[in-house]
């Protein structure tokens, strides 16, 4: 491991003499760029249709217990 340590500590030596005036800060190497889809709306499914195999439907939306239901 002292030969890959040396390899390692001669890197950085290096990178430390490098001339960086003028170089702006960088956070990436590499430009990033959005690979998402655009967000569009788009038709949602009927209400009626989510909440029919739901267990017990509350007044158009799921029924969730309570934290205090929980932790007894």
């Amino acid at each position: 491991m002292t030969g890959e340590l040396s390899g390692i500590l001669e890197h950085v030596d290096r990178i430390g003499n490098l001339d960086l005036e003028g170089v702006e800060p960088t956070s990436h190497v590499v430009e990033l760029e959005n690979v998402l889809r655009p967000d569009e709306p788009r038709p949602s499914w009927p209400r009626e249709a989510v909440l029919a195999p739901a267990p017990e439907p509350v007044d158009g939306a799921f029924r969730v217990p309570s934290p205090q239901a929980a932790e007894s």
